[in-house]
């Protein structure tokens, strides 16, 4: 998922994406140490992906916290 389409979720998907991805690789890791992925960056993938959405989140909620201030 590229920067700009994060961006362009609100921050309720954005909450659900993660929580959604967060399952799906420890699916992933699971079913990687029973019998070996097809192709394992996938893994990699998706744990850039997570932190891309969690940066974005993190991001939104300093710039909540600089405007009140």
């Amino acid at each position: 998922m590229k920067i700009a389409e994060i961006k362009g979720l609100s921050t309720k998907e954005l909450i659900e994406r993660v929580d959604a991805d967060t399952f799906s690789l420890q699916q992933l890791k699971i079913n990687h140490s029973i019998s070996p992925l097809d192709n394992p960056s996938k893994i990699k993938q998706l744990r850039r992906t997570i932190a891309r959405v969690k940066t974005e989140l993190w991001q939104r909620e300093e710039q909540i916290i600089n405007t009140e201030t």
